[in-house]
């Protein structure tokens, strides 16, 4: 009898579950769920806000989704994604043209220009050389970059690949393409992290460290 009631008070309480949201609700959960850093309980937390703040919150951010939406485009000459062609990164007279960065994903460039540290502009390749996951030079944006140098007037292209071996391959590959080209090509310097600490550190960013040191003073 005590067995049955488990069973059916399960049964009740899982079916309370499920009916706690409508599908609609349960949906834009699920969608918010597949964002990356979310998942479904912080997607859950986050539709119960937006709800809660249904004027000055929920509604704003759908307006804005809208806008994006109907407006996102990809920059002709960088990769980079915006609502506007060219981007605002680009069509940004103050930029320096004679310096190009090339990353490898549209977030990497995102990460590099919010530290306002690189006056230039950018390069997106839309991934990185991989034999293992089958991505070839024709499949990355190689070629528009070789001819954006080609055209002359960049004096400097800083290769900011990742630090990972399909990162350095791709590196190693565009300095092979961009050989015969009057530009200097430096690359970005990979090491102690700021506030990193030596024991926390795995082997080959100390061995990078160490190979990078310079000296004191």
């Amino acid at each position: 009898m005590l067995l049955a009631m488990t069973n059916v008070a399960g049964g009740e309480l899982a079916h309370y579950h499920r009916v706690m949201a409508s599908t609609e609700i349960e949906a834009l959960v699920q969608q918010l769920a597949r964002l990356p850093g979310l998942g479904p309980r912080s997607a859950r937390r986050a539709v119960l806000h937006l709800m809660k703040k249904r004027e000055s919150a929920f509604m704003p951010l759908l307006a804005a989704l809208q806008t994006v939406s109907e407006r996102l485009v990809t920059c002709g000459i960088c990769g980079n994604v915006d609502t506007q062609d060219p981007c605002a990164i680009c069509a940004d007279p103050r930029r320096d043209p004679r310096s190009l960065c090339v990353v490898e994903e549209v977030s990497d460039l995102w990460a590099l220009d919010k530290s306002r540290l690189f006056p230039g502009k950018y390069h997106v390749l839309g991934g990185r050389l991989s034999a293992l996951e089958g991505i070839r030079p024709q499949d990355l944006a190689i070629d528009a970059l070789v001819g954006r140098v080609a055209a002359g007037g960049i004096d400097e292209v800083v290769l900011a690949m990742n630090a990972t071996l399909e990162g350095q391959t791709t590196a190693h590959y565009l300095a092979e393409r961009l050989e015969g080209y009057p530009v200097r090509l430096t690359q970005l310097a990979h090491g102690l992290p700021v506030g990193g600490e030596l024991d926390y550190l795995d082997e080959g960013t100390l061995a990078q460290a160490l190979r990078a040191r310079r000296p004191v003073g």
